[in-house]
């Protein structure tokens, strides 16, 4: 008896020095609704981080017949990455290789409510709001998206969390705008007489 005792009091402590946490896995911070972009021509590799969701959740990369990247509206097209249910946290998939700039779309299909959900604007999901988050440089070359699988919320983003190297929210082709071209060019100009200001002296 003392000594069951004794481990009943052990696990108390134990308790009290290493509570639960209620998420192990990482939840994107930042990045609600954008877009996720390729950011060079290597190969893409998805990597599942886990979940805490009740429902099951299919995670597809949105292709169409030809296997480019894009939605369709066929859902048949599209590739099966990871299941949150089934998949194991640390499994690893390859998506192959795009064109740099090329939006990847994903979609998380709930099973439980039959409900398709996508990664990038609101206006793309049946409630009128994101249900991603894209973080990039999560970790060094690679982006964290994670998803909410309930029609208008709570919105905490516990649903699915994935991770692939090589991608980007901020096109990297992207030509600046010209206000931010004429931004740079005052700045220049202003560096050039504070300059020449400094010779005189």
């Amino acid at each position: 008896m003392k000594i069951i005792h004794c481990c009943s009091i052990l696990a108390s402590v134990a308790v009290l020095m290493f509570p639960a946490t209620s998420h192990a896995f990482p939840i994107a911070n930042t990045g609600t609704g954008l877009q996720v972009l390729v950011g060079s021509a290597s190969s893409i590799i998805a990597t599942y981080q886990g979940n805490s969701a009740s429902y099951s959740n299919d995670l597809y990369l949105m292709l169409d017949a030809l296997g480019n990247p894009g939605n369709d509206g066929d859902t048949t097209n599209d590739l099966f990455i990871f299941n949150n249910q089934g998949s194991a946290v640390g499994s690893t998939k390859s998506l192959g290789s795009f064109a740099v700039g090329t939006e990847l779309m994903f979609r998380l299909h709930v099973n439980n409510t039959n409900t398709d959900y996508f990664t990038g604007s609101a206006s793309r999901n049946p409630d009128n709001s994101a249900h991603a988050r894209v973080q990039e440089n999560w970790q060094p070359n690679e982006t964290l998206v994670s998803f909410e699988d309930l029609l208008n919320g709570p919105f905490d983003f516990n649903d699915l969390s994935f991770s692939f190297t090589n991608t980007v929210t901020t096109d990297p082709g992207r030509i600046p705008e010209p206000g931010s071209l004429a931004l740079v060019g005052l700045a220049l100009a202003g560096l050039a007489r504070i300059r020449r200001g400094c010779n005189k002296e």
